[in-house]
């Protein structure tokens, strides 16, 4: 079943898709599917990767609505924000200028990529809330419905949203497009390219600009400019600095445990409807495709950098550290319009996202975004992003500008304070609250990031995991303190009376909190795990961010039906191997050695790339891998190869040993030395357990 058939949500709304999407990372592109040339091609498993294929999940038929302490707290947020402000509403319909009537998205083997009518159904600007929404995701939901091409300048600039997570931006130069980030996929790419042309004319792209190193603002390349464009400089691709690195490497080491829990945060197995997947807090959902990457020819490295492209011109704003490892903003000064990439979407951003990440700079956010309060703000008519819709009106932008810069600074000095008063991460997310004119201000609002999340984050960049309490310095793990806390609180048949009252009194936190421990003390107890699916799905009803929401539900999910068992596929794309260089891949060789089973032994692998002219040696010792420049001349073995091979058994279309045979890689020496290099790797289980141990 395809997760974006309209059948797989009208027909069985309990369903969950047997095939997920290659992409639902967001931080770079998932490389967990990365599972080395040496190794992974000689398992006949991979090493990691995104979860799809065959196999599914159960029905599940244990769905329940929301309890009346659910549609109280989500009563009172309707109650306590501005609901009556309707200038996002105007804003988000703002200059359309074409909308198909039916938005679905197919491959060339006729695969749904994305599928706008799964959400349509039940979500439109005149419903209400149901019980189980928070109202206001409800309403950003509502927002990132408005999809087609929209005019943001008269005659110069355009943008297409909602035919992806991220928007697709057109700026008419003289004779062609210059394209603002790309999507996800090449096919939502080319649907957002052909809407443009068929209403505005066909023109040629001339220029393609990636804000920053994340796959939704890239992906889609592949879709709308070809190589040899590319390669005869007829279209340019312009990024900041280490962008490519930053784009093939921020999920290598840890993908597989990024990608499993990626499953959680962007709500990929969830049915689309009200007791579902609503939104991701930047955009409705991802899409399917296998994105693509183009090598940039402009490297951007320097704020105030200009360019004068087929008579636009653009100054770029460099933001290192901000939302993305590298990542920049464009102005435009001709059309006084500012181009913010994702360091203002109208949402709270995440400075650690659920998946996993490492923890962004509140500090350097807000001051970058203070920056271009002061240099291009005095010249700024218009701001739009690669999410979400655009705004107009100099003192408008400049007030916005301002309470995201603060909602960023005021996360940060706020959270350090507390840590400076003795506070710990759990005790400042419970205490830290911002002042009424952040708080009730829409664009702030923690529909994909939260204060209570971005505060702990904060927290751990500064003290890390350790709070400070010597009890916790060398805790139990769970399984063995969950055994000492059900143990000590009476046995589970007390825990769960107490905690059927506690989750009568709408106590859900708590519930969730308690059950924990029941669960993994006994992993079979189907109360327990019942009476915590439950908490789960209220405190999912609850949540206003699109993430926490997903976790929630996905998390309740298989409590009532087990882990899921779907088949699993190679996250890294071809152009992102390709892209890879070979110190990556031994990086993630390193992390993949079993230490125990490596202790004692000493290996010595010489690696020739021979199309590259680059030779590696590999060394096991001490239990680790290490690797340097060059050959060395008592090598227990000798492998020559090329890159092109190299990624043919990266993406898993050749074995190791059927290189060999085949004479596309070649062996000096001890061949029995590479197989015992190769049995001390492991291979990693995408779905591990999460809620059970």
């Amino acid at each position: 079943m395809d997760p974006n058939s309209k059948s797989y949500q009208a027909d069985k709304p309990h369903e969950l898709p047997a095939q997920l999407p290659r992409r639902w990372m967001l931080g770079g592109l998932a490389a967990a599917g990365l599972a080395t040339t040496l190794v992974a091609a000689c398992d006949d498993s991979p090493g990691g990767g995104s979860p799809g294929g065959s196999g599914g999940l159960k029905t599940d038929n244990s769905v329940k609505g929301a309890t009346d302490a659910t549609k109280a707290a989500n009563k009172k947020v309707l109650d306590t924000l501005p609901f009556n402000d309707k200038a996002d509403f105007e804003d988000a319909k703002r200059g359309l200028l074409e909308r198909p009537e039916t938005l679905t998205i197919k491959n060339a083997n006729g695969d749904v990529i994305w599928d706008l009518e799964e959400y349509k159904k039940y979500i439109t600007d005149d419903k209400p809330a149901p019980d189980t929404v928070n109202p206001s995701l409800w309403r950003n939901a509502q927002l990132c419905m408005e999809y087609g091409l929209f005019e943001v300048v008269p005659d110069k600039i355009y943008q297409v949203r909602g035919y992806d997570l991220s928007n697709v931006t057109f700026v008419k130069g003289n004779t062609g497009w210059i394209v603002v980030d790309t999507a996800i996929s090449p096919e939502t790419a080319k649907a957002a390219l052909d809407l443009a042309n068929q209403k505005l004319g066909a023109r040629p792209i001339v220029a393609v600009i990636h804000s920053h190193s994340h796959v939704d603002h890239y992906g889609g390349v592949r879709g709308i400019v070809n190589q040899a464009d590319v390669d005869s400089g007829k279209v340019k691709i312009i990024a900041p600095q280490a962008f490519v690195e930053d784009a093939v490497s921020e999920n290598v080491i840890a993908g597989n445990a990024m990608s499993r829990r990626a499953v959680y945060m962007y709500g990929a197995l969830l049915p689309r409807n009200a007791e579902g997947g609503v939104n991701g807090g930047l955009g409705m959902t991802v899409s399917a495709g296998v994105p693509t990457l183009i090598i940039p020819t402009d490297i951007v490295s320097t704020t105030g950098t200009k360019m004068t492209i087929d008579g636009v011109d653009m100054e770029f704003q460099m933001t290192p550290g901000t939302e993305a490892p590298t990542e920049m903003n464009t102005f435009f000064p001709q059309f006084k319009a500012m181009w913010m990439a994702e360091n203002t979407t109208n949402t709270m951003h995440n400075l650690l996202t659920l998946r996993g990440a490492q923890v962004r700079d509140a500090r350097i956010w807000a001051k970058f975004l203070d920056d271009t309060i002061r240099v291009y703000g005095p010249n700024t008519e218009v701001k739009f992003q690669s999410h979400h819709w655009p705004m107009w009106g100099h003192d408008k932008i400049i007030d916005y500008w301002k309470r995201q810069r603060d909602m960023y600074k005021y996360m940060h000095d706020q959270s350090v304070r507390m840590m400076n008063q003795g506070l710990v991460g759990s005790e400042i997310a419970e205490e830290i609250a911002f002042p009424p004119e952040i708080n009730n201000f829409w664009p702030d609002r923690g529909y994909y990031g939260t204060l209570k999340h971005n505060s702990r984050a904060v927290y751990q960049r500064y003290m890390g995991w350790y709070d400070g309490n010597p009890s916790d310095l060398d805790d139990l793990p769970p399984v063995e303190a969950a055994k000492k806390y059900v143990e000590y609180m009476g046995g589970e048949d007390a825990i769960l009376d107490k905690a059927k009252n506690d989750f009568d009194n709408g106590n859900y936190r708590w519930t969730a909190m308690v059950l924990k421990h029941v669960v993994f003390a006994n992993p079979d107890s189907v109360n327990g795990k019942n009476l915590l699916a439950d908490s789960y799905e209220q405190l999912g009803y609850q949540a206003e961010s699109g993430p926490w929401r997903s976790v929630y539900l996905q998390g309740a999910y298989e409590l009532r039906n087990g882990v899921p068992s779907a088949g699993q596929t190679d996250t890294a794309s071809p152009d992102t191997i390709e892209a890879m260089p070979p110190e990556m891949m031994f990086d993630y060789l390193g992390v993949r050695l079993n230490g125990p089973k490596a202790a004692g032994k000493n290996i010595k692998l010489n690696v020739t790339f021979d199309d590259l002219k680059q030779d590696y040696t590999l060394f096991v010792e001490n239990g680790v891998l290490n690797y340097a420049p060059g050959k060395i001349g008592d090598a227990d073995a000798s492998l020559t190869l090329s890159k092109a091979t190299m990624n043919q058994i990266q993406m898993g279309k050749l074995k190791l040993d059927d290189g060999i045979n085949q004479n596309k890689v070649k062996v000096d020496g001890n061949r029995d030395s590479v197989s015992d290099f190769i049995g001390l790797m492991d291979t990693f289980p995408f779905w591990f357990n999460i809620v059970t141990p």
